[in-house]
């Protein structure tokens, strides 16, 4: 899957218009000059041959070198960490809010408690992260001042106060909130109908028992599964989250590499996004076997 988005992102980079000898020019260069820094940049071969040589030193740890003659992986020394832990607060808050209005709808079966929050969870999610963000800077920044509106930076590139991590972390965690709730929701519901929970019932158990003893364990795997397939959209979100809140990640660095056509960052930054986002999907299927195995 990765060689395969590697295979895109080198592709895509080259169906832009320009590259990053153009979008470095100064004004006045001459063709000639042009010619000779796409020369120096390897531009003049074939995409896949650079492609095929970028994949042959990335097990040695080498991602290359950018289009400003810097290793990769110094530039993406100090923004992955920061990236990390906004992502990994996100998504430990994700699964934590998500089980709980989860059970708690499921708890209240078609009453009104269910249908709050079918609804709510649907707006959230069909809310984009660049609308959350705007909102929560008018809200908590402008009209309030509670938050600072941008991130600064320390002497060690992490943001100066832990504050400054909460409208990030919110405007990633609404949208993955609503979405995975409806998951969770959508998991119990299917095992209410499965006969031992339906025995459970007739047995008079107290229905918290039913949901924490029958449903969610049964529930498990495809809850897993659906929280880890949206790993993705969190790495996605961040991007964009990153840039309007000014945050010191790999969203900025990669928007950056984006206007400078600068092939080698954005592979880098694909290949850590992606290798992170492939680990969450291993994780999940490992907890589905082992459940499913625990079942059997």
């Amino acid at each position: 899957m990765l060689v395969v988005l590697l295979a895109l992102v080198f592709s895509a980079v080259e169906l832009l218009p320009g590259d990053a000898a153009s979008a470095s020019a100064e004004r006045g260069e001459s063709a000639a000059d042009l010619a000779e820094r796409r020369h120096l940049l390897g531009l003049d071969r074939p995409v896949w041959e650079r492609f095929t040589d970028w994949m042959t030193a990335l097990p040695t740890g080498d991602l290359g070198t950018s289009a400003r003659g810097q290793k990769v992986t110094d530039l993406l020394a100090d923004p992955l960490p920061n990236t990390l832990v906004l992502a990994l607060s996100a998504f430990v808050i994700t699964v934590v809010l998500s089980l709980l209005l989860g059970c708690w709808a499921a708890a209240h079966p078609g009453r009104l408690t269910d249908r709050v929050i079918s609804h709510a969870t649907t707006a959230a999610f069909a809310v984009p992260e660049f609308v959350v963000s705007a909102l929560l800077l008018l809200v908590l920044s402008l009209w309030t001042g509670w938050l600072p509106a941008v991130t600064v930076t320390g002497g060690d590139g992490r943001p100066a106060t832990w504050t400054m991590l909460i409208m990030p972390v919110l405007a990633l965690v609404i949208p993955q909130t609503g979405w995975n709730t409806r998951v969770v929701r959508g998991a119990l519901a299917d095992q209410a109908s499965t006969p031992h929970v339906e025995a459970a019932h007739l047995d008079g158990l107290p229905l918290r028992r039913i949901l924490m003893s029958h449903q969610l364990p049964g529930a498990v795997p495809a809850i897993a599964t659906g929280i880890a397939t949206s790993t993705g959209l969190l790495f996605g979100g961040a991007v964009v989250v990153e840039t309007l809140f000014n945050y010191p990640g790999i969203g900025t660095v990669l928007a950056g590499a984006v206007a400078a056509r600068d092939t080698p960052l954005i592979a880098g930054v694909v290949i850590c996004a992606g290798a992170v986002v492939s680990l969450v999907l291993l994780a999940a299927d490992l907890i589905r076997h082992a459940t499913l195995g625990v079942r059997a």
